[in-house]
């Protein structure tokens, strides 16, 4: 019974510490994506769009920084809605 108690605990800790490192790198993945954003609220919901694209290429971490950087240069403003 010992070893099934110590077992568990290191799962459990195990398995803690792989949630905890996974939630810290998306939230430096999304950190990132926002900071070359700025205060524009448009251009943050386009780059955390950008962000679940890169993660549904499957862009290595490696290479994110760069294509989230060229994400943000290839951002055009909206156009103002003209008033007649």
């Amino acid at each position: 019974m010992d070893y099934f108690i110590i077992a568990v605990a290191v799962l459990a800790g195990v398995v803690f510490h792989w949630w905890l490192f996974v939630r810290i790198r998306r939230w430096g993945e999304r950190d990132l994506a926002l900071s070359m954003a700025g205060e524009d609220p448009l251009k943050r919901a386009y780059m955390l769009e950008k962000l679940a694209e890169a993660k549904s290429r499957k862009v290595p971490k490696a290479e994110l920084e760069g294509w989230l950087h060229s994400a943000a240069n290839a951002w055009a403003e909206p156009e103002p809605a003209e008033k007649d």
